[in-house]
């Protein structure tokens, strides 16, 4: 069979359910009708959304016109089968209030919690899959080998995506973007108002091949001429007060890279939620290498390029033929090109030496696991508890088989009511869903919404059926077996089997408990890490923004300027972004050191004058950037790092070429210091020297901030007219770098407490129920002199062998999991003993604190009462 045709095979577990409940003389029709109703889906939808779609036409079909008749079926008065195991479920519920809340708030809760983790993972997997045709979309992705090393880029040359176009026939469609470098933010000017928006460079045929909804306009020419430009209806509608005045008007688009009016050609809707890139305008490529020719040469790398493949592409195959492509178009054999579905960049987004290893998938995969064990937790509390209720209704179960209630019938009353309370949990649960999601959202930077959620409603229901199902399964299949004689006879009445399942359970239970307290510990301890450790460089009391315009003059008139205002200590400039680390060189060689010293990788920031003073960076060796020595582009500082790196004895004066005809000087070492998160490591770094950088620094006098920073824009106003002024403390946007961690050690946090609780409640529950079985022993030991001490220990030594087997088993799984994970950082805590003995401490104190509040209870007790008990 073809790839292709393998594709409109519909899903083997609907056509399985067909056949099941099918009637034989219907069966072949309607398979071939679906067969043709899921390939006419494919045309339409992606492979997900169309399998989803058939799954409900499937279930559709299950209707009593359609079922065939089971053998051995016979007619029942169905609704008074149901209505009066409904009763007896709502008795028993009455009758055992506690552990009935027990369960319904611990499985409530539980499934709230899983819930709200599959909604935010839902929502991280559907990042870019809005597109119509993403199964086919690929990102052209680049290996360049080099420092023994191998770096993986997402951008390309400008000229790539139509040379792939015309050489390869597997090429359907082509398009190349401005990549992030070359994706700033400008200012929109009209009728002297000013709007700063998100610009992206692209070529005419981007709203063909990507699925961006045009309001206004034809996706086919609205950026095809080079004047014309294309807006996102909120802009529009801010811009002009509505969409349909936009149409034709002049607008100035300005920013770094160029300055141009351009006449308003379409609009579109702005980027949804769910997508990787957002921008509010769009622009032709063109214009890009109007700016820069760079942008259309085989050695630049400005460009990002999209495929649109055909569907019968063997994509290892396609892989192999385009892997040394750039070879044939420049002077270098250190690339090879691949491609990569476009919707899976954001979430496998991390390559490392060549090879994809992870991403924002380690998240996603991070928090289906603790959805998994937060429920496992939960069903166990429930599994737990109705095993333990089941284990009192040993004479029931044989009143009714004495009376003539087959097994069944047990069966079905006891799944029953599992099932019943399963349901009123899920209702429940829904409800605290609805409740917490704002703030849900709130700590997950999402816009999360059940609304979202309802294709998965099936899934929910299967999940909490199959719980309920799970749960009842043991007094259903187990219990039901007993003969009534054997049963009333009472020599049941004490499992050993049942006991030890409810201590494994138990285990388990608390041993996922510590492995979120150890993980909770580490996450926060590395987010705190990363706060406190020393950078090598100022970042308190600095504020960085940026001047968006396309001027590139002197900025020593500025800097004059802000020096006069008496909160300012000193300023600074930098072309890229500081925090970033993402300019880079290669290219660089030098005469001293190692004998292969051409084509080497470096870090290579452009600072202007003041850079390393306003800082704080510290010069181990040599000098700053200074005017009283006449510094330009043929001035360079080096980092420890890059010292080592090129085996310099005397790094002072050293000649360092780069390129064919350029020579540049040492003349100064800096400290280590972090460029960048503490994601990367500290590379050898090559300080240049750029007067003009877009990216500006003020160090502020403590304690009036607030006064001198409204002065700097006052001062910023003057000198960038019509620029929009956007400050933000350095400190700040280095906290930004671990957003992505900060949101894992939130949510973290949340979801280790409601896993503590909710294993809390349940071993609660059955610290009540041991306790009151044993009611007759603690009365006759109380009567023969126990004090209320021994009480407490005879009920809670139980507990605490089986939490500190829980604790033995957890901490070294805890110890592979927290090691793993901190294996994203360069640099990281160590994981200390203390960690997980806080951890163990911890369980062991909620355990004896939540089994305590019933064992005082059942120790004080009166033994009189308590001999009386049945």
């Amino acid at each position: 069979m073809s790839k292709n045709s393998s594709h409109i095979t519909p899903p083997k577990w609907s056509t399985r359910l067909l056949r099941l409940f099918l009637r034989g003389q219907y069966l072949e029709e309607i398979q071939g009708d679906l067969e043709e109703v899921y390939h006419d889906l494919l045309g339409k939808y992606s492979k997900s959304k169309a399998r989803r779609i058939y799954h409900l036409e499937v279930l559709k079909l299950i209707r009593p016109s359609l079922i065939r008749k089971f053998s051995g079926s016979q007619k029942l008065n169905n609704f008074g089968m149901f209505k009066h195991i409904l009763l007896i479920s709502i008795r028993s519920f009455q009758r055992h209030k506690t552990t009935f809340l027990i369960n319904l708030l611990g499985l409530s809760t539980g499934l709230a919690a899983t819930l709200l983790i599959l909604l935010w993972v839902q929502d991280e997997r559907s990042v870019d899959t809005f597109h119509e045709k993403n199964d086919h979309l690929y990102w052209v992705m680049s290996n360049f080998s080099i420092n023994n090393d191998v770096n993986t880029w997402n951008y390309t040359s400008g000229k790539l995506a139509e040379a792939l176009l015309n050489n390869f026939p597997e090429v359907k469609d082509a398009v190349r973007v401005g990549n992030d470098f070359f994706r700033p933010r400008g200012t929109i000017a009209f009728d002297e108002n000013y709007f700063e928006a998100n610009g992206l460079f692209a070529s005419p045929n981007f709203f063909e091949v990507m699925t961006y909804e045009m309001l206004i306009g034809d996706p086919e020419k609205v950026i095809a001429d080079k004047g014309s430009v294309t807006i996102s209806d909120e802009y529009a509608q801010s811009i002009f007060g509505s969409i349909e005045n936009a149409l034709g008007k002049t607008i100035s688009w300005d920013n770094r890279i160029f300055s141009k009016e351009f006449i308003v050609s379409g609009v579109f809707k702005a980027p949804p939620k769910n997508a990787s890139i957002r921008f509010n305008i769009v622009l032709n490529y063109e214009n890009l290498v109007e700016a820069d020719e760079w942008a259309d040469h085989w050695n630049g790398g400005y460009a990002q390029t999209y495929l649109l493949l055909k569907q019968d592409t063997d994509i290892d195959a396609f892989n192999a033929k385009i892997a040394d492509y750039l070879t044939i178009n420049t002077d270098s054999d250190r690339f090879q090109l691949f491609v990569q579905q476009y919707s899976k960049n954001y979430l496998y987004g991390k390559y490392e030496s060549g090879i994809q290893t992870g991403g924002r998938i380690d998240n996603v995969r991070l928090f289906t696991y603790i959805a998994i064990f937060i429920l496992a937790i939960a069903c166990i509390n429930f599994m737990n508890l109705s095993t333990a209720q089941a284990s009192k209704k040993l004479k029931e179960v044989g009143v009714k088989k004495a009376i003539g209630a087959n097994r069944t019938a047990l069966i079905f009353q006891f799944l029953s009511e599992s099932i019943l309370l399963s349901i009123i949990a899920l209702v429940v649960a829904v409800g605290l869903v609805m409740l917490v999601l704002p703030q849900f959202n709130h700590i997950s930077g999402k816009e999360l919404t059940l609304i979202s959620w309802k294709e998965y409603i099936l899934p929910a229901l299967s999940l909490v059926l199959l719980t309920g199902f799970v749960a009842g399964s043991y007094p259903a299949f187990y219990l039901s077996r007993f003969k009534p004689v054997t049963v009333l006879k009472g020599k049941f009445s004490n499992l050993r089997g049942e006991e030890w399942i409810r201590k494994g359970l138990v285990i388990v239970q608390f041993s996922l408990s510590v492995i979120f307290i150890i993980g909770v510990i580490v996450i926060n301890k590395q987010i705190d890490f990363t706060q406190k450790k020393s950078l090598g460089y100022d970042r308190e009391a600095i504020i960085t923004f940026r001047e968006a315009g396309s001027d590139y003059s002197n900025p020593q008139p500025f800097f004059n300027e802000l020096m006069k205002i008496p909160g300012v200590l000193s300023t600074a400039n930098m072309s890229g972004d500081f925090l970033a680390a993402d300019d880079n060189n290669s290219g660089f060689s030098w005469i001293e050191g190692t004998e292969d010293d051409d084509n080497h990788l470096f870090d290579s920031p452009k600072v202007g004058f003041n850079f390393i003073e306003t800082l704080g960076l510290e010069i181990v060796e040599g000098r700053s950037f200074s005017r009283d020595f006449n510094d330009g582009v043929s001035s360079i500082i080096l980092n420890e790092a890059a010292v080592e790196y090129m085996e310099l004895e005397n790094p002072i004066g050293t000649k360092i070429g780069w390129g064919d005809d350029r020579e540049m000087e040492v003349i100064g070492v800096v400290k280590d210091f972090q460029y960048g998160s503490l994601h990367k490591k500290i590379e050898p770094l090559i300080i240049q020297f750029r007067e003009r950088g877009k990216q500006y620094f003020v160090k502020l006098r403590p304690g009036s901030e607030q006064e001198t920073i409204a002065q700097v824009e006052k001062v910023f106003q003057d000198v960038f007219p019509g620029q929009i002024f956007s400050p933000s403390l350095l400190a700040d946007d280095y906290k930004s770098l671990y957003d992505s961690e900060n949101k894992v050690a939130d949510l973290s946090n949340y979801m280790a407490a409601i896993a503590i609780i909710v294993s809390c409640l349940g071993l609660f529950g059955l610290a009540a129920f041991t306790a009151e079985r044993k009611t007759k022993e603690i009365g006759i030991r109380k009567t023969l002199g126990a004090s209320q001490l021994i009480i407490f220990q005879l009920l809670t030594n139980v507990f605490t062998k089986t939490v500190a087997i829980a604790i033995l088993i957890s901490v070294p799984i805890g110890y592979y999991i927290a090691n793993s994970w901190l294996q994203n950082f360069a640099y990281s805590i160590e994981l200390s003993w203390w960690i997980f003995a806080i951890a163990a401490i911890s369980a062991m104190l909620l355990a004896w604190f939540t089994v305590g509040i019933q064992t005082i209870k059942a120790a004080r007790q009166n033994p009189v009462d308590s001999l009386r008990a049945e």
